[in-house]
């Protein structure tokens, strides 16, 4: 009896030290993960710096105002995504710090929390009316006042920017045709729209005397552009060994934030923040809609336009969940109260509002019509039932509170597979009420067509040419 007991004993606790050092090695990834995204982060920054660069050399050099006015909207997306991505980088490591003093135990828990999927946002069609006074639109007096504006639109670390347009007087509405799309995206995103201005006028583009800006811009045309893309990777450089010298114990060279970048004094056109609106899911509609907008600045400023103090936008959703495959595998399916020679064999594939049924895996790829399909929404309700002693397997049941639905069991060849099915449905309705209206139809996005190169007039040889941004 005690040499029995013993054995017990041992093999528990040879059980439990394996069970140990599984969840030891799966934080030992997660911490490696952690570190490559760090750097990915890291590298994000080190590009966006070198492009910052690049913008406020031709800032400085350029003798054309819409190209001043193009680099200086770079600048600001350039400086904008500098920032966020700082941030995301502190947050990271004060998460990591605090996991590391914490003594985080390997009880696995934090591994075992269910998390919703993400997906694609995608904004376009963007409409700003404008309200000009009827001396100023109407009756065409007064100063032609001329602005260049674009949008900024921020998910998380993720920012894109808009074509730059001209507004004045002549014009009733600004517009954006421009369709942004935002991957990778959970559904409580926070979608902040921001509108830029910058008065459009010579004195004010311009920032240095003809005298400067001759010798400037030939010195600096003289220059290769392998020279000049050679001194930005440089400058990339050497703030990318500062930050690594600067890390402490414990950590790794290269994964901290870079030092602060000065200030600029670059002088030119300077674009100011116009108006903004902050989008959430529950702004998601498969049709336009009209959103208030929070108007910063004073008619007295230079940047001002009379918006009217709204935003007419369409702001759709792609949960992964409605694109992507969820589950899929062989299945035998009845209907409620058939008997077992009506059953059939199916390939089943749990994606989106269905679980369509194949009658073979290869009708999935040639695009054949399922042979019948399974609602699966949130009405839908789906439960595994004791073991069937005539068919020695375990059954998930599907059915719907809608009135006359049918009721359909399914049937999976082992264990492990209904433990699986049932998972994955587990986890579809979790994606489903998350998303909530996202999942009711699957919403189309539009691929944005490629950006058209900016209009600009420039003479032979200038340093606008010898520009190469990678």
């Amino acid at each position: 009896m005690f040499c029995r007991n013993q054995t017990s004993r041992a093999t528990v606790a040879r059980g439990s030290a394996m069970e140990m050092e599984v969840k030891r090695g799966r934080f030992r990834l997660s911490v490696l993960e952690d570190s490559a995204q760090d750097c990915k982060v890291q590298e994000q920054i080190e590009r966006e710096v070198r492009i910052r660069e690049g913008a406020c050399k031709l800032l400085a050099a350029c003798s054309q105002r819409d190209q001043a006015l193009e680099a200086s909207k770079t600048l600001l997306t350039s400086n904008s995504r500098i920032m966020a991505l700082m941030s995301q980088l502190q947050r990271m490591k004060e998460a990591q710090a605090m996991q590391k003093a914490g003594r985080r135990s390997f009880d696995g828990g934090a591994f075992d929390e269910r998390l919703p999927c993400t997906g694609k946002v995608a904004i376009s069609d963007i409409r700003i009316p404008l309200m000009w006074k009827d001396s100023e639109y109407f009756k065409n007096k007064g100063e032609l006042h001329q602005c260049a504006v674009f949008c900024l639109l921020q998910v998380g670390i993720e920012i894109h920017d808009t074509d730059l347009v001209i507004v004045d007087r002549t014009l009733t509405d600004i517009c954006f045709d421009d369709t942004v799309i935002f991957t990778d995206v959970p559904p409580g995103f926070d979608l902040r729209v921001e509108l830029y201005s910058c008065c459009v006028e010579e004195d004010l583009c311009m920032g240095f005397s003809a005298r400067r800006l001759s010798r400037l811009g030939s010195s600096v045309t003289r220059a290769s552009s392998k020279k000049f893309m050679a001194t930005l990777e440089t400058a990339a450089s050497c703030s990318s060994h500062s930050s690594g010298a600067g890390s402490g114990e414990g950590g790794s060279p290269g994964l901290v934030s870079p030092v602060l970048l000065p200030a600029l004094s670059v002088q030119g056109p300077k674009y100011q923040l116009l108006a903004h609106k902050s989008l959430t899911m529950c702004h998601v509609q498969n049709s336009f809609r009209t959103h208030d907008l929070t108007i910063s600045g004073t008619e007295d400023s230079s940047f001002w336009l009379p918006l009217y103090g709204n935003m007419c936008c369409q702001l759709v959703a792609q949960p992964l969940c409605m694109t992507q495959e969820v589950m899929s595998g062989k299945l035998r399916v009845g209907q409620s109260e058939a008997s077992p020679e009506d059953w059939i064999d199916v390939y089943g594939v749990l994606k989106g509002a269905d679980l369509k049924c194949y009658q073979q895996q290869d009708d999935t790829e040639s695009l054949e019509k399922p042979m019948f399909t399974i609602p699966i929404n949130k009405d839908t309700r789906v439960r595994a039932t004791d073991r069937d002693p005539a068919l020695n397997t375990k059954s998930i049941t599907i059915s719907n509170q809608s009135a006359n639905e049918t009721t359909y069991t399914l049937l999976m060849q082992t264990p492990q597979d209904t433990h699986s099915w049932m998972e994955a449905f587990w986890q579809h309705f979790y994606d489903m009420s998350q998303w909530k209206q996202c999942c009711n139809e699957l919403m189309k996005i539009e691929e944005p067509s490629p950006r058209k190169p900016v209009a600009v007039t420039v003479k032979q040889g200038s340093l606008y040419h010898e520009m190469v941004f990678t």
